[in-house]
This record gives C-alpha cells, sequence and structure tokens, in this order.
C-alpha cells in the first residue's frame, strides 16, 4: 500500500499558530482529538472553521492542505496538564529507515486513556497480530469505511510508528475511531474531561474490532480466532431430577473467566468455579422452574489465553463497579489439561507430562548454569534440540493439530489496575521481554508500561499483584501456548 501523503494544515487559536500532519485517512473527530491535545480545547466545546464555515464529517484535510488553508479553531482552553517527558511522534515523522531503537517504545496519556495504552501493550505482545496488522490493507469496498476497519487501520499506523520511533506515541486515531466504534468510550465526568474506561472492556472491543477486520483463512477465520478462540463443550444436567437427559452444547469464547469469591485463593480455582455454575431454568420434565449443573470443559485449546480476573461488581449505592480486594495467585506457568474434556485430556496427555518435565529440567539446568556464567551454553543448546525434537514427535504421533497443544501456558503480558474502582484509578502494562523461547522465572525481563514510562523489572514483581489492596493489581493476564 503506498505510503499516505505527507501534509501539514496550520491550525489558530487565541493568537498562537499550531501545525497538524494529515493523511488521507484522517477524520474530523481525529483532527479535532489532535487540535484538543494541542490547545487543550474540548473537543464538545470547539468550533473548527475554514473560510468562515464549519468543518464537516467528509472535510478532506489533504485537499485543504495542498490549498494552504488556515484553520481557526474557536473554543475556551482548559488547564494545562504537565507536559509529556518523550517527545510526541506521529506517522509523518517516522522515514523509511526509521529512527528506532531496541528500547520498548510507550504510549501517551491523551487524559484518562491508560486502560487503552495498557490494553495495546498487551496486544502488541502478540507478535501474530502484529504481523497481520503490517500485512493489512483496507479494500475499496463499503465495508472499509465500517468502524472496526477503520480501528484496525489506526492500530495498524500505531504499530508503524511504535515500530520505527523510541519516543512515546499519542494514540489519537486509535481512541478517536474507538469513540466512534464504542460510544461508551467518548463519556465525559463531571469536569468535562473524558472518564476513565475498565481496561477488560477496550480489550474487547479492540480483539472484536480485529477479528471483524482482519482477512479471514476458511473455516480458521481471522487470525484472532486461529490465536484466541476456546471453544467450551457445555453438559446441562437438571440437578431435581434423573428423569431429565442431559444436553450438550458448544460455544467458541476469546477468554476465560476468573470469579473471585471469599474463599478463592488461586486463579485456577476461579476459572473453575466460573465453569461449573448452578443456574435455574424452566424444566420441561417437571413443569416448573428448576435448578441446573451447568458444566464447561475446554474442547479446543487457544495458542494465546486471556484471563478476565472479575475484579469489579456494580455497587448500587455508589453507583460505581466497585473492586474486589482479595488476594489470588496466579502462576508464571499455567497447565489446563484438568479443565479440558475427556478426550482431548487423554489426546495430549503424553505432550502435556513431557512438557512439564521439560519445564522442570529447565529450571533446573537454569540454576546450575547461574553459578557457572559462560559454562555449558554448548551442552544446553544441543539438550534443548533434543527437547524440541522429542515434542515434535510426540505432537505426530498423537496427531495432533491446531487446538490439541500440551495444555501448558506461559505468561506473556499482564494489565493491571490500581485504584478502588474500574472507573477511577490507573492501568498499567506489563510484558515479556525476552527472546520467545522458555526462559525460567528467575531469568525473566519484563517492560512496565506506564504510559510514555518505560521500565524494566522480573517475575517476581508480576507475582506480587496478586491483590490484597488498592496497589496495581492483576487485571487482564494474556498466556501463550509454552514453547519447547
Amino acid at each position: 500500500m503506498p505510503k499516505s501523503q505527507n501534509m501539514e494544515l496550520s491550525v489558530k487559536h487565541s493568537g498562537k499558530t499550531y501545525t497538524i500532519p494529515v493523511t488521507q485517512e484522517t477524520t474530523t473527530q481525529a483532527f479535532k482529538d489532535a487540535i484538543s491535545q494541542l490547545t487543550r480545547v474540548p473537543t464538545e466545546r470547539m468550533k473548527v472553521m475554514v473560510k468562515g464555515k464549519l468543518v464537516k464529517d467528509d472535510t478532506d484535510y489533504v485537499a485543504l492542505a495542498n490549498q494552504k488553508q488556515a484553520v481557526m479553531v474557536i473554543g475556551a482552553a482548559e488547564a494545562l496538564p504537565p507536559p509529556p517527558t518523550q517527545q510526541i511522534v506521529f506517522l509523518e515523522d517516522v522515514g523509511d529507515e526509521g529512527i528506532k531503537s531496541d528500547e520498548p517504545t510507550g504510549l501517551i496519556n491523551l487524559g484518562n486513556t491508560c486502560y487503552l495504552n495498557s490494553t495495546l501493550q498487551a496486544i502488541r505482545a502478540v507478535p501474530e497480530v502484529h504481523q497481520a496488522l503490517k500485512e493489512f490493507t483496507p479494500s475499496s469496498s463499503p465495508s472499509s469505511s465500517l468502524p472496526e476497519f477503520r480501528v484496525t487501520n489506526s492500530l495498524k499506523n500505531l504499530f508503524v510508528i511504535i515500530d520505527n520511533t523510541p519516543n512515546a506515541v499519542p494514540p489519537l486515531e486509535v481512541i478517536s475511531n474507538l469513540r466512534t466504534l464504542a460510544p461508551q468510550f467518548a463519556e465525559r465526568d463531571q469536569r468535562g474531561h473524558y472518564a476513565q474506561q475498565d481496561a477488560d472492556e477496550a480489550w474487547t472491543q479492540l480483539v472484536q474490532a480485529l477479528r471483524a477486520a482482519l482477512p479471514k483463512n476458511g473455516e480458521e477465520g481471522s487470525v484472532v480466532d486461529r490465536l484466541m478462540s476456546i471453544e467450551l463443550t457445555k453438559t446441562l444436567k437438571n440437578a431435581e431430577t434423573e428423569e431429565e437427559p442431559e444436553t450438550t452444547s458448544t460455544e467458541t469464547v476469546l477468554k476465560l473467566e476468573c470469579n473471585i469469591s471469599g474463599t478463592t485463593n488461586f486463579l485456577m480455582s476461579g476459572i473453575q468455579d466460573n465453569l461449573n455454575q448452578q443456574v435455574e431454568k424452566t424444566s420441561a420434565t417437571l413443569g416448573r422452574n428448576a435448578t441446573y449443573s451447568m458444566q464447561s470443559r475446554i474442547s479446543r485449546l487457544p495458542e494465546y489465553l486471556v484471563v478476565h480476573m472479575v475484579r469489579f461488581y456494580w455497587r448500587r449505592d455508589i453507583q460505581k463497579k466497585a473492586k474486589i480486594m482479595r488476594k489470588v495467585k496466579f502462576p508464571l506457568e499455567l497447565d489446563l489439561s484438568d479443565i479440558v474434556t475427556e478426550p482431548l485430556r487423554k489426546k495430549i496427555q503424553p505432550l502435556n507430562s513431557a512438557t512439564k518435565q521439560i519445564l522442570k529440567e529447565r529450571d533446573a539446568r537454569a540454576s546450575i548454569l547461574k553459578r557457572k556464567p559462560g559454562q555449558g551454553l554448548d551442552e544446553e543448546k544441543k539438550k534443548r534440540d533434543e527437547e524440541k525434537a522429542m515434542v515434535e514427535g510426540l505432537v505426530k504421533e498423537g496427531g495432533l493439530t491446531n487446538g490439541e497443544g500440551s495444555g501448558m501456558y506461559e505468561l506473556t503480558a499482564v494489565v493491571t489496575h490500581k485504584g478502588a474502582s474500574a472507573d477511577s484509578g490507573h492501568y498499567i502494562g506489563w510484558s515479556r521481554v525476552d527472546d520467545g523461547a522458555y526462559v525460567p522465572a528467575e531469568h525473566q525481563r519484563w517492560a512496565k508500561f506506564d504510559d510514555n514510562n518505560v521500565t524494566f523489572t522480573d517475575a517476581n514483581k508480576i507475582l506480587s499483584m496478586d491483590g490484597g489492596g488498592e496497589d496495581s493489581v492483576a487485571y487482564i493476564l494474556l498466556y501463550r501456548a509454552a514453547k519447547i
């Protein structure tokens, strides 16, 4: 796809002139959002005029730039926040060679958008989605103007910038299109500022947009379907009579929920609570409402497992989503073999056992190598090649296909929340930044994405964010299938 034309428009407000880059993809909302970030004039109180007339939704900003038209902005500015500590970079600033360093890139907070920034960093932890966005080309069909396609294209543009600059980037186009797709993200607080939002809801909207817009591959669906879809087989049984036969159905979901009750101490127990529920429905056999036991088990494993820690619930007395502070421990390595269907368990059991044994042995060898730095590296490489060959043999022998992996997963990204409610506080993203192969916990390196501020930590810090107070606590967990 040819590179968007690099143009600039002069914007005048209160005696000052600003320059805003525009492309053929620039929407009026995105243009107003960019003006708002520079002038601090809220978009709903802003009048944007060219030649004395208000701009329209279909205004061609590249044409205006070609005509060297001046844009006038009328509206009162709000108080200035502290400026970002890093230079803001736009797509037009990135040349063909790029200006990227090896360090991860942060995202500018545009005013209560930490929920979005942290979620975007988690999405970037899935390289296959990143690659699919690189290859994404909007078509000329009417569907390309749908909000899902505009969100996907803005993600593509944003990731291009991130890939080519070390400086913090403002996700202006993404937030503008997200607010069009889901107007809840355009809600304002009592002071007229954009309100804080729920990161899980942002994750859901972004992933669903990618699922709809990215190319489909037959029955496999989009890259989102292939990587993240979980097939659940559900068994429904009447708990009040043996005369009614149980029924079985399947459902495809893109994440698991971890319920948190007064007795939940571990991630897996919370997931199991969600998969085993009591429901009330009308019984044709009894001719009245009855209690049913509904048990769900995984019949297709994802390549990437998303777990939503259900930490918020609606409190009528305060009219807010209150936070469940309870400490719930989660592992760096997660075994799902206990919550798959019996046929799938039997099929993956040899690979599951072998993978757990390999990971255990690698941890032991890593402890030895740590005491002897620089020694035994050739032997370790040889051993890993042997382990990989053994795993490939088990996959072939068992006839395992996509969705039938080992059931073992490694934590690769986390979104945390700090504060007392979903619609307040602060979200932070955390991602593994090592080489992708299995790395023992003591050697893992994690990046902390606190909006534009990027620092580094270790796995112990990640595991410590398991709750117990208003400090940062894991809210979204992203696991990937263990790589041998």
